[in-house]
């Protein structure tokens, strides 16, 4: 046998060859293992209207970033930015938006793709309202109901561009808002005027010009779907019913608190309640009042069409009034009723699978600013300068809010935290 010996250099040579033939063959088996696990994994699924609408796990709210006095000022990227960390804590995954020639509405939108850059785990989507109204509306001639605002047709165009643009965030168009219902007195529209857009919109989907998941509703009250009286149940309105992807119906028994207040004021059954008792089953008629109107436009809706879903496009109670429902009215408004129905509101639409756009997040002084204590500025559940009213105090106490601000503010409770001086401003419902 001949024995063959090797110099040091040799050896190290042969050990390197060895090395990098092992290497190259992990290489490969690595390779081939991962373009396996590529080929026999399932593909994300992107998230539709489909499987956000009446799903408890995509909480919804409408939402307003403005925090002056007026519109004209537009919240910054930035601002928008602070206030979705704070709503995505708060498991909101939709929010809803009013109009779209604002700069507002695409400031959000850039908002949130930045958030899903920064953050993969980051969740949230959009039902974009279009502003639909009637000719001379908002000015000093006499509103026409019977003719449309040319200016909705820019409205519309502007929507479909915007949902084609962020299609990853925009699951849900509205056509009007409470554009139907006859109070409103200023701009509200027949029915033929919103059945005509939301056709508009359905053919676009159809011809590939709109993304087929997008879901196309009329967010509007409760009346103008048939849930009051006759004259609102009209073919047009029929149509419509069938037309929409799903129907986005408004409650609010806080304004009818003042309007239609038999369910609101204590009955003499309850007189030997104690005060807390009286406000406690005052709001619990409130959540009945919203679910019977629910309930009343949902059995219209199915004796139409029995597959149409509907959902709560906004309801909301406002923490303070000097108006029709603070002390010298049907006294609804205060921040301890505001939490009441807010959890009631969120427990019975979970468990029913309605998704309910809660109105609203953030207080908005624009909206009544000659006014500074008027309702409409106090449906938030947070202050403008970031203070956690009580619905959210619980949620202040688990620190969710850690490390969030609003305005340089840290998120603090509203009354030093104090249930004793919250509770002191908590007005009693009137008799019967």
């Amino acid at each position: 046998m001949k024995i063959t010996s090797f110099t040091n250099d040799q050896i190290v040579k042969s050990i390197a060859s060895i090395i990098l033939i092992s290497i190259l063959i992990c290489s490969l088996i690595l390779f081939s293992c991962k373009k396996g696990a590529q080929l026999n994994s399932p593909k994300i699924k992107e998230v539709t209207a489909k499987d956000i609408l009446g799903n408890p796990n995509y909480l919804a709210i409408c939402y307003g970033g403005y925090r002056q006095d007026s519109r004209e000022i537009q919240p910054t990227i930035e601002e928008i930015k602070e206030d979705l960390k704070l709503l995505s804590v708060l498991d909101i995954k939709v929010i809803r938006t009013y109009n779209v020639h604002l700069a507002e509405v695409e400031n959000t939108l850039k908002a949130i793709a930045a958030l899903k850059k920064e953050d993969k785990t980051f969740e949230m989507y959009m039902m974009l309202g279009a502003w639909i109204d009637c000719q001379n509306a908002w000015t000093n001639s006499e509103p026409n109901h019977d003719v449309e605002s040319e200016r909705n047709a820019i409205e519309i165009d502007e929507a479909v561009r915007l949902s084609n643009k962020y299609p990853e965030i925009i699951k849900i168009l509205a056509v009007g808002n409470e554009a139907m219902v006859k109070w409103a007195t200023s701009y509200y529209v027949q029915p033929n005027v919103i059945l005509k857009w939301v056709n508009h919109l359905q053919k676009l989907k159809k011809n590939n010009k709109l993304s087929k998941d997008l879901w196309i509703t009329c967010s509007d009250d409760f009346a103008s779907w048939g849930g009051a009286e006759n004259t609102y149940k009209t073919k047009d309105l029929e149509a419509l019913i069938n037309a929409v992807d799903y129907v986005s119906m408004h409650t609010y028994p806080f304004h009818n608190s003042h309007y239609n207040p038999n369910f609101w004021k204590t009955p003499q059954n309850e007189n030997h309640l104690s005060e807390v008792e009286k406000v406690n089953a005052a709001v619990n008629r409130s959540v009945e009042f919203a679910k019977m109107q629910y309930n009343t436009v949902k059995n219209y809706v199915k004796s139409i069409n029995p597959s149409k879903p509907v959902h709560i496009g906004e309801t909301g109670w406002a923490s303070s009034s000097d108006g029709h429902y603070g002390n010298h009215g049907s006294k609804a408004a205060d921040e301890y009723k505001e939490a009441l129905y807010y959890d009631a509101l969120r427990t019975w639409t979970n468990k029913e699978g309605i998704s309910c756009f809660f109105f609203e997040a953030f207080d908005e002084t624009w909206k009544d600013s000659k006014n500074p204590s008027g309702s409409e500025n106090h449906f938030g559940l947070f202050t403008v300068d970031g203070k956690a009213k009580y619905a959210l105090w619980k949620n202040v106490d688990t620190k969710a809010f850690q490390n969030l601000k609003r305005s340089g503010n840290r998120i603090a409770k509203t009354f030093n935290g104090s249930k004793e001086e919250l509770m002191k401003t908590v007005l009693m419902p009137p008799n019967h």
